[in-house]
């Protein structure tokens, strides 16, 4: 049985504690507003670096500080948008620094450092010579932003959460403001006032903070789980959910609108971002795309790398055959499995003959070469920060083709020809969710659900963007357009007796 996995890369970041985090990037964009509206130019990668980039700021409107991985460790780079060139500001072979800011009225840089005994804290570092020196005793800052050139706010780590700390450089004294608060913290433009995440009954709260008065106000709910927020020159307040850019200003907008929405294949997931100075350029950060992970896993396997192989999944990755038969179970049994895998002892090359992405689900059709034959098979990828399952179908056996009858069910959903559409469908057919969530129960089920979808809908129309054919399978990558609006799902047919018996939805 020839399986193949993925590998994702690890690196270093705080929150409350050490954890492993995926591979991300930094890109930059142009960026333009004009009445209300946000216009992002083209998109590049200026980190491009396996590993850990991460946290951007800018230093002035022409360069931009970021934590990069380099050598075992996470130091702070800089990169210049005109020449389009990156240079290092620190080298600590026992330690690591993120966030790296800009300090008022000095050419120098502030980041946390996380050395390699744990001691995590705030320094300063030149930026000519690149020297350090501590800023904050005895805190163990997550995240800062400064106020002045005196007064720096920070989330700082207690216990199991993080609590807002106002910091007085003059007079060494530090004053708990909120407790239990996020890492996204920034100067409010044209205002006199730091932006604050608050954690509040499993919703969070973007606030504002007077660090001299100590005056708190609401400012907004952001949508879904993201704490990631910067704001405009003109005072825009920008959050990102999943692959689109929402804004709000306090004086105008009632709700978050949408400013911009990124292909998933450029842009999957954002956090961090920072807008400029002068507001003419943005910097954001994406995790590796779920397609790119189950990518790197097919070079890792043809180049016979068993650790980057099996260091990829989820220590707890379930393996199973389609739909959802348990083949195994986690790190230690696929490591036994490809003991043997090295780049003289190995036996089989994968190639991807076709694939497909649907959220966070990667579908391969793979031809597999060795051992003088050569095979096909199915990987259903469900990919996080790490690749979390994966769910194979094989070429077992020679079948009848199933692509005719499915063929013939797409042309009359088009033509909304109900009784021509429930005629490919066996009177059992059973819908389901992947893997085995079942939806619908029987052609009458079929039949009542569709028949007056059919008739309202006078724009319906399916287009297959992609098509594997495979045992009694066929898996369609679907386009639909209804009700004036396009979305996008994968269907898997199963055909029994020259019927449609079985559908599985993959979103």
């Amino acid at each position: 049985m020839k399986q193949r996995f993925c590998l994702c890369f690890t690196g270093l970041l705080f929150s409350l504690t050490v954890v492993a985090q995926q591979n991300t990037d930094i890109f930059l964009a142009s960026l333009t507003t004009e009445n209300d509206s946000l216009a992002i130019g083209k998109i590049f990668n200026i980190s491009n670096n396996e590993g850990y980039d991460n946290q951007p700021s800018f230093y002035d409107k022409e360069n931009i500080l970021f934590s990069s991985t380099r050598n075992g460790q996470t130091d702070i780079a800089l990169y210049n948008i005109k020449n389009r060139e990156t240079s290092w500001l620190s080298n600590t072979p026992k330690g690591s620094e993120y966030s790296p800011l800009k300090i008022p009225g000095k050419e120098a840089v502030s980041a946390i450092r996380l050395d390699e005994d744990g001691l995590q804290r705030l320094y300063a570092y030149d930026f000519k010579t690149g020297k350090s020196t501590e800023i904050l005793k005895d805190l163990k800052v997550g995240y800062h932003v400064w106020y002045n050139e005196n007064i720096i706010v920070s989330s700082v780590l207690v216990e199991d959460r993080m609590d807002l700390v106002v910091s007085n450089l003059k007079d060494r004294r530090n004053h708990t403001v909120q407790k239990n608060i996020g890492r996204s913290l920034h100067k409010i433009p044209q205002t006199n006032l730091i932006s604050f995440a608050s954690k509040e009954n499993d919703s969070i709260k973007i606030k504002s903070i007077d660090p001299i008065s100590g005056a708190i106000k609401d400012i907004k709910v952001v949508l879904g789980i993201s704490e990631d927020v910067c704001w405009t020159p003109d005072g825009t307040l920008i959050s990102a959910n999943e692959n689109m850019l929402i804004g709000y200003h306090p004086s105008h907008d009632k709700a978050w609108r949408l400013l911009h929405r990124f292909d998933e294949k450029e842009m999957y997931a954002i956090s961090r971002m920072a807008v400029s100075p002068d507001g003419k350029h943005m910097a954001l950060v994406s995790q590796d795309p779920p397609f790119k992970i189950v990518q790197q896993q097919v070079d890792f396997y043809n180049a016979g790398n068993l650790d980057a192989f099996v260091n990829c999944y989820d220590e707890n990755v379930l393996v199973s055959k389609f739909p959802a038969d348990t083949m195994y179970v986690g790190h230690k049994k696929m490591h036994d499995n490809y003991s043997t895998l090295s780049p003289d002892k190995k036996k089989y090359n994968v190639k991807v003959v076709k694939r497909m992405t649907i959220g966070n689900k990667v579908i391969d059709q793979e031809k597999i070469t060795g051992n003088g034959e050569v095979t096909m098979q199915i990987a259903i990828y469900e990919v996080a920060d790490a690749i979390e399952s994966m769910t194979f179908i094989f070429d077992e056996k020679d079948s009848p083709n199933p692509e005719p009858i499915v063929q013939k069910q797409l042309e009359a959903y088009n033509t909304r020809d109900v009784e021509a559409f429930l005629a490919t469908y066996s009177d059992t057919i059973k819908i389901y969710d992947f893997p085995n969530n079942i939806r619908t129960d029987g052609k009458k089920a079929l039949q009542k659900g569709y028949a007056d979808f059919f008739k309202s809908t006078v724009d319906l129309h399916c287009e297959i963007k992609n098509r594997i054919v495979i045992n009694n399978k066929v898996i369609d990558e679907e386009e639909i357009t209804a009700n004036g609006k396009t979305f996008n799902a994968v269907a898997i047919y199963e055909i029994e007796d020259g019927k449609i018996a079985k559908v599985t939805f993959v979103r």
